[in-house]
């Protein structure tokens, strides 16, 4: 038996591959939109994919399993559960497989189960793996966003970010059964790989390690006390007390996973077929008036010093595919500020979260219309009198302490939510540190709002609270 995680550290995410060395056949669970990686771990075991699946229709990134079947012309299973409003649509996949409860599948010598999961999503699958050579007991299973290390995965996404009216309460009672009739009746000895580590917005409170065991989430976790004893109310109270807020972009993303996602070949860019073009500053000039925007990816404190004029800066960081899904909209040209070398890695990593039309690249800020950002200090905010305090925070941070008055709201629903906020108004933005609320004034600057930043955010604040009441 062969097995490899893939993780993308921004998204927080977890793709597997397993296969049967002996047949050369393999699976690939969870696939991002980049699917090169598969394709090369494949190529270098000697493997051949057959198989793509995935666990339910994604929130946070743009699903590469239609991409990555296209590409192998491997049998794409997909789930049939769920209600009508969230099943998978015809994605057009030649041979296409759609999955119920105890329905099996064998990859070679391995015998995949999908299970019925519900809780997350309604159409959410777990997949059992058995190898058979080893003998009847099953040994892995992919949970997706059902149980993760030390915690579940979230009731209220399409609530929070589909549209959804109150399903997060079926969701939770879901869960509930999920748990009780398939998750704990499994042998304490099964590996469990979930979908999502710490750093998700898909569950609150994720541990960091890979995986987990049934036995040690059966000793260990939150939530077994509830399950056992039949307590679904208080299970429920619990599991959707004290979420964070959900990035607006994940109904986008909702659905586009159930549509079926482009394929890259497909897209008005084809960015798999044409090279990313460096532009001059007077063709970046000409596309910024025609309503493009401009991604600037060096760090904020270089953005500070030189703002180009209708730029939106996030960092090519680990949290850049992240925040360009929270502050920029697909249909929007984007052009990259980053240098030549890493333009076509970031351009690849915008593809995560649907960001396709991506129309060239500008090595430097050199000649273009800027101006200086400088945030402010701390202390100088009673000179801000009169001015909106925005916490982009998400809402758990605001609760535990805030600046009195200050309106919250998280960052990753600001794209969506700029009509809330005034043009005639001084905005002093804030996050806890700073590098959040930067990415999000940028975005207002862009918009034409009047716009000053908090130097350190909401930590800097404090520290000034208690120097003045020392003083």
């Amino acid at each position: 038996m062969f097995f490899k995680r893939f993780y993308d550290t921004d998204l927080a995410q977890a793709s597997y591959m397993v296969g049967c060395q002996k047949t050369g056949e393999c699976l690939v669970i969870d696939a991002v939109r980049d699917i090169s990686p598969y394709l090369a771990e494949a190529e270098a075991q000697k493997l051949h994919i057959t198989h793509v699946t995935e666990t339910h229709i994604h929130a946070d990134y743009l699903s590469g399993s239609r991409e990555l079947a296209a590409h192998t012309g491997a049998k794409l299973l997909l789930s049939d559960e769920g209600n009508a409003d969230w099943k998978y649509a015809d994605w057009g996949h030649e041979h296409t497989q759609k999955l119920h409860h105890g329905d099996t599948f064998k990859v070679g010598n391995l015998k995949v189960e999908a299970k019925h999961t519900a809780g997350h999503t309604p159409e959410h699958l777990s997949f059992l793996v058995t190898d058979l050579p080893r003998g009847d007991h099953p040994v892995m299973y992919f949970t997706g966003d059902f149980v993760f290390v030390g915690d579940l995965g979230r009731p209220d996404l399409l609530d929070e970010a589909a549209g959804g009216i109150d399903t997060r309460f079926e969701g939770a009672r879901q869960m509930f059964r999920s748990l009780r009739e398939q998750f704990l009746t499994l042998p304490d000895w099964v590996q469990v790989w979930p979908a999502h580590g710490s750093g998700s917005a898909c569950g609150k409170a994720l541990g960091a390690v890979p995986s987990t065991t049934v036995g040690y989430e059966r000793a260990l976790s939150w939530w077994t006390p509830y399950v056992e004893r039949g307590d679904e109310q208080g299970f429920m109270d619990e599991l959707l007390s004290g979420q964070p807020d959900a990035p607006l972009y994940y109904g986008r993303m909702k659905v586009q996973n159930k549509a079926g996602p482009a394929l890259l070949g497909e897209v008005a860019t084809s960015p798999l077929l044409d090279a990313l073009p460096e532009l001059t500053p007077a063709e970046v000039t000409q596309k910024l008036r025609g309503g493009a925007r401009l991604l600037d990816t060096r760090p904020k404190d270089q953005h500070h010093v030189v703002a180009p004029v209708g730029s939106v800066n996030i960092p090519a960081s680990n949290t850049f595919e992240t925040w360009s899904g929270w502050l920029l909209k697909p249909e929007q040209e984007l052009i990259l500020l980053a240098p030549a070398p890493e333009a076509e890695a970031l351009r690849r990593r915008l593809w995560m979260v649907g960001l396709d039309n991506v129309s060239g690249f500008i090595g430097s800020a050199d000649h273009l219309p800027a101006a200086p950002a400088q945030p402010f200090a701390a202390a100088e905010l009673p000179q801000h009198a009169g001015a909106l305090i925005l916490d982009v925070r998400n809402k758990t941070e605001y609760a535990a302490g805030h600046i009195a008055g200050a309106k919250q709201l998280h960052a990753g629903r600001l794209a969506w939510k700029l009509d809330e906020l005034p043009k005639d108004q001084e905005i002093v933005v804030h996050c806890q540190g700073g590098a959040r609320s930067a990415a999000a004034a940028s975005l207002l600057r862009a918009e034409g709002f009047k716009v000053s930043e908090l130097a350190g955010g909401y930590e800097a604040w404090k520290q000034e609270q208690n120097v003045v009441g020392r003083s």
